[in-house]
C-alpha cells in the first residue's frame, strides 16, 4: 500500500504502450522530510533532560513531527512521472491514488525550469503547457536529469510522427 505505486497496471499494453522512462523525484526533494525527521529525533532525545512536568511536550511534537515527516516522504516517494511511447502521466497519492495522464499530441511546450540550487545539484522543475491544460501533469518539480528527461519527451514526440517528418536512423 505505501511501498512502489504499481505503473505497469496504467500501460496500454495490448495498444502497445511502453515505458521510456519512468521519473522519480530527485533526492533533494526528501530533504524537508529528513530534517524534519532529524528535528524529531533531537526533541525526543533530549525530553530526558527536561523538568518532569514539561518532558511530555517535546515528546508529543516530537511524535507529530516524526508523523509530518513520514507523510512528506511518502507522499514524495509515490510521485512518479512516467514518459511512454504514446503519452505522459503522473501518479501520486498516499492513501488515495491520483493519475493524470496527456497524450503526446496535446503537449504544446515545455519549459524546463532550473533554479541556481537545482543546476549545482541535478535537477529541475517541468512545466507542461496543452491544450487542456490538465493541472496533475502542469508542474512535475524535482525532475532529476531535466535535460536528458526534455530530450526523450522530444524524441518520444518525434519519433511518434506528431512534429514534423519522421526521421529514419
Amino acid at each position: 500500500m505505501f511501498g512502489d505505486p504499481d505503473i505497469a497496471r496504467h500501460l496500454l499494453r495490448d495498444e502497445g504502450e511502453v515505458i521510456v522512462d519512468e521519473v522519480r523525484h530527485h533526492w533533494m526533494a526528501f530533504l524537508l522530510p529528513a530534517l524534519e525527521g532529524v528535528a524529531a529525533l533531537v526533541l525526543l532525545v533530549s525530553s530526558p533532560w527536561l523538568p518532569m512536568d514539561l518532558a511530555s511536550v517535546p515528546v508529543i511534537v516530537s511524535f507529530a513531527l516524526a508523523g509530518h515527516a513520514l507523510w512528506g516522504f511518502l507522499r514524495e516517494y509515490r510521485d512518479r512521472f512516467v514518459i511512454t511511447n504514446m503519452r505522459v502521466f503522473r501518479v501520486h497519492g498516499v492513501l488515495s491514488s491520483n493519475l493524470a495522464t496527456m497524450p503526446l499530441a496535446r503537449i504544446l511546450d515545455i519549459t524546463v525550469m532550473k533554479p541556481l540550487h537545482g543546476r549545482i545539484l541535478g535537477f529541475g522543475h517541468f512545466v507542461f503547457e496543452s491544450a487542456a491544460q490538465e493541472q496533475g501533469l502542469r508542474d512535475i518539480r524535482y525532475v532529476g536529469r531535466p535535460d536528458e528527461r526534455d530530450l526523450a519527451i522530444q524524441r518520444v514526440v518525434q519519433r511518434s510522427g506528431l512534429r514534423g517528418p519522421r526521421m529514419v536512423n
